[in-house]
């Protein structure tokens, strides 16, 4: 094996006044950065394999432990900065593909922070959330061009015949995390906590497990091109039926779960032998033309007897808009769509940093090409990739979409610090690992409190912003570019965008 020539990221440091040798460091840390010598009573450490995921700051319990990152830079360059040479050094290393997790992380694709809201002052005035009611109640799925009400002495009856909707009390959902990427914990974590929000928990492809059942009016199941664990009773079990052509963090490739968690609890839901790879093709095979879809959409139709929405999700690409005109063709009810800042439990880093587009640029231009085709009556949207707040909530829906997805948020939420070491298998906040010895860390009660605290703090936020803006209904806000303004931006950037710079 090739000698590292990689100094360590990080630098840790244990204050050997206070430190007891309590070994609780030795216990919480999944990585072995910290190992027991018997011989002196002390804790060794390896930095080089510190990811600075803060567990073994946080429980220890004389606060002992700090880690700070290596401050040994190379020779100022532009093109060679230190993320670029270590990488080169890691392949010269391996060989292989790098492989990362979680969302890119280039601030150059993030365009929240450089749109600003309007407010109301004196020809419109501000509402107060807390004595004015806020209807942040959001259906998603197809609207009819126009009711047909019988007459009746008494009460309208509506006759025109609507397709299924999802009801959701706030416009907030979780994307999909499939068992294998996280463990069952965490998905139920999330099904409690969507139940308690009124809202949904997509569990990606890796089929329903019987924990969740219990749930499943407040699930999305998925179809991906692996088609793992699909079968009837699994897409009657959803509220939703997702197809999964692609993602934001890998457009145009599969996906990829290492035999080493395929364990017997997952090779039973996803229907595969224990120990094997579970690979999900680049392409759907039973998509190649708007026509396909329109045949395995209207497929699982039929199989669910036309009793729940079907959604179809995409990566934003440069051609989102046209793709998306051919999806509310296809007879689709919503579309999702991630964006390139999406996260993931595991990528090529080539992918997740060069491939797609931003979900601000994706929503908007879908949104202008539905309108002027006159068909986003037809079909819901859903944006994902990159939520981070309920500014960026806020702000995703004036750009046109009616809801969207969270992961990333939802996973710090519960003890996540995004170290975007998913891959490994290792994560010591239990969370994307299958070691029953650490996802034991995640407790569905506790951490289900936590994710629904932070969908209360976002809808009052919500509301606060909609009363500010003189809005009494989410409704009134979707598509309302009008209320948006851009700093800092190109012409170009705000004509995709349909805003107006700042102060006009």
């Amino acid at each position: 094996m090739l000698k590292s020539h990689r100094l360590p990221e990080f630098n840790v440091y244990i204050d050997t006044d206070t430190c007891t040798v309590c070994k609780a460091c030795v216990i919480q840390c999944t990585f072995d950065v910290f190992s027991y010598e018997k011989v002196g009573n002390m804790i060794e450490i390896e930095e080089s394999k510190c990811v600075d995921c803060h567990r073994c700051m946080i429980f220890c319990p004389e606060k002992s432990i700090s880690i700070i990152p290596n401050p040994v830079q190379y020779r100022a360059n532009a093109s060679w900065n230190k993320e670029i040479i270590h990488n080169i050094m890691k392949q010269a290393e391996s060989g292989g593909i790098l492989l990362t997790a979680m969302g890119c992380d280039k601030p150059n694709f993030n365009y929240f922070d450089k749109l600003l809201l309007n407010a109301s002052q004196v020809t419109n005035p501000s509402i107060d959330p807390i004595r004015e009611p806020m209807e942040l109640r959001t259906y998603l799925g197809s609207k009819s061009d126009m009711f047909t009400i019988a007459e009746n002495d008494k009460d309208p009856i509506i006759e025109t015949s609507e397709s299924p909707h999802l009801l959701l009390e706030t416009p907030i959902m979780f994307s999909a995390m499939s068992l294998g990427s996280v463990n069952i914990n965490v998905q139920e974590s999330l099904a409690i906590a969507a139940v308690s929000n009124g809202i949904y928990q997509n569990i990606g492809e890796g089929g329903l497990h019987p924990k969740l059942k219990q749930y499943a009016n407040h699930i999305i199941v998925q179809v991906a091109s692996g088609r793992y664990g699909v079968h009837k009773e699994y897409l009657d079990a959803g509220a939703a039926v997702e197809i999964k052509i692609g993602q934001g963090a890998k457009p145009g490739i599969g996906g990829h779960l290492p035999g080493e968690k395929i364990t017997e609890e997952i090779s039973e839901t996803r229907r595969i032998p224990a120990g094997t790879d579970a690979i999900s093709p680049a392409p759907q095979h039973d998509i190649y033309s708007i026509e396909d879809l329109s045949q395995l959409v209207h497929a699982i139709k039929e199989t669910t007897e036309y009793s729940k929405p079907v959604i179809v999700k995409i990566a934003a690409v440069h051609n989102s808009a046209a793709i998306a005109s051919g999806i509310v063709r296809s007879g689709a009810d919503i579309i999702a769509i991630d964006g390139m800042r999406g996260s993931t439990g595991a990528a090529p880093l080539v992918m997740r940093d060069n491939v797609g587009i931003p979900i601000e640029m994706a929503i908007a231009s879908v949104d202008t090409r539905l309108n002027k085709e006159g068909v986003r009556n037809k079909i819901s949207i859903i944006a994902g990739g990159g939520i981070r707040s309920s500014s960026d909530v806020f702000k995703i829906i004036a750009l046109g979409a009616d809801a969207c997805y969270i992961s990333t948020a939802a996973l710090i939420a519960m003890g996540c610090t995004v170290c975007q070491k998913c891959h490994t298998g290792k994560c010591p906040w239990g969370l994307t690992t299958m070691n029953p010895a650490i996802s034991i860390r995640i407790n569905p009660k506790m951490a289900s409190k936590r994710v629904s605290n932070l969908i209360r703090g976002w809808t009052l936020e919500i509301k606060d912003m909609l009363g500010g803006m003189g809005i009494n209904s989410i409704e009134s806000l979707r598509g309302n570019r009008h209320q948006l303004r851009g700093i800092g931006l190109s012409d170009h950037e705000m004509e995709i965008l349909g805003v107006r710079p700042a102060g006009s």
